[in-house]
């Protein structure tokens, strides 16, 4: 792969993190820069492991991962992604998914992380053999992810103040558009 092939990748993993960390934003309206900064790495981090989890397991166990992979990251967002539609209907105190809490942000990271497990498959499929050559893809991958979250939370921040809608509801619909769209890349190759 190319440099500028390695950073497309990178760019194209982190939209899933940008998405979800524009719902985030919009739904807390306020800058407090150690959650801002804990999303960013734990997205960030996951999306840096995953490839190096995906080239590890590739020899012992690629068609176990590569069968359910999708349908993990799906049920994982939709779980989440229905939850947050479910409390936007609710009162403020009635809320529970909370993208401040570390437990939805972890799983919030796992779920937008998956589909890097994949390319670490590929990755090993076309000729990454040592983690030497592994440093460069996966660092490139991990500061995107971390820089498109943190662009996106910031934006969502600045739109959940100017304009009085339903984060939660948007940020619910954009997950299950996300864990919609892994399966249906996995199923039919798109």
């Amino acid at each position: 792969m190319t440099a500028l092939e390695i950073w497309l990748l990178g760019i194209a993993l982190a939209m899933d993190c940008f998405s979800v960390s524009i719902a985030s934003g919009a739904i807390v309206r306020r800058i407090n820069w150690a959650n801002i900064l804990t999303m960013a790495v734990f997205f960030g981090l996951f999306q840096a492991l995953m490839p190096c989890i995906g080239w590890m397991l590739t020899s012992n166990f690629q068609a176990y991962i590569e069968a359910y992979d999708h349908w993990i990251a799906f049920f994982l967002l939709l779980f989440m992604g229905i939850k947050m539609i479910r409390e936007s209907f609710m009162k403020e105190e009635e809320k529970t998914m909370n993208p401040t809490k570390l437990k939805v942000i972890l799983a919030l990271a796992i779920a937008t992380s998956i589909d890097a497990l994949a390319v670490g498959v590929s990755l090993s499929c076309t000729g990454y053999s040592r983690w030497a050559q592994l440093a460069y893809p996966v660092t490139v991958i991990g500061l995107t992810s971390f820089l498109f979250t943190l662009a996106g939370y910031l934006i969502g921040i600045f739109f959940g103040k100017k304009y009085k809608f339903k984060p939660d509801l948007l940020g619910g619909i954009v997950l299950i558009c996300i864990g919609t769209k892994v399966l249906l890349s996995h199923l039919y190759d798109l």
